[in-house]
């Protein structure tokens, strides 16, 4: 199996070549393209995804083990898809619209500054998350564990507290709303 360690790839279009299975540690990628490729079974530890785009890629036991996203574009991903052992990520500046993150355990996960359309966090275990001005329009929470999370400075969300965990929860008064759509009335500011 190939095994790459410390390595940086540029500007690199992987969507019209095909991308090299193996392990890649402490790598860096910046500026290159992944769109609609397949990373079915690659291993990323302690990697670096700046400015780049991931739409659509195949991501079946894909394992993410420590990996930034930073301003890069995520759309219509399936991370239930990825391999769960240490799956842990952190995403920053990033466009995450139609992605799914079904049923996984990914607490203490930081969403900073991240446009999150129409994003599945269904019976997703988040404790101790945080959405840190966060675009969460459409995204649905249900049967999730929201405990401890931080969404103070996030919005257009709607979160039903009977049908999630949000002990601990921090929201603003502004953000607050959210919790109240389902009750269907009216708040004026």
């Amino acid at each position: 199996m190939l095994f790459v360690e410390n390595q940086e790839f540029k500007g690199v279009d992987y969507s019209d070549t095909s991308f090299s299975k193996g392990e890649y540690e402490n790598c860096v990628f910046s500026g290159c393209s992944f769109a609609s490729s397949d990373l079915s079974d690659v291993v990323f530890s302690e990697c670096v995804f700046k400015d780049c785009d991931l739409s659509n890629s195949s991501l079946k036991n894909t394992a993410f083990k420590d990996v930034r996203f930073i301003n890069s574009k995520l759309l219509g991903l399936h991370f239930e898809d990825c391999n769960p052992f240490l799956l842990e990520f952190f995403f920053e500046n990033c466009v995450l619209n139609y992605s799914s993150f079904f049923k996984l355990k990914i607490k203490k996960t930081s969403f900073i500054s991240c446009t999150m359309h129409e994003v599945d966090f269904i019976e997703t275990n988040l404790n101790s998350s945080l959405f840190d001005d966060c675009d969460l329009l459409g995204t649905q929470f249900d049967n999730s564990d929201l405990e401890k999370c931080d969404f103070y400075s996030s919005y257009n969300f709607e979160i039903n507290p009977d049908f999630n965990k949000i002990k601990k929860a921090k929201f603003s008064v502004r953000g607050a709303i959210g919790l109240l759509g389902k009750y269907n009335i009216s708040i004026r500011p």
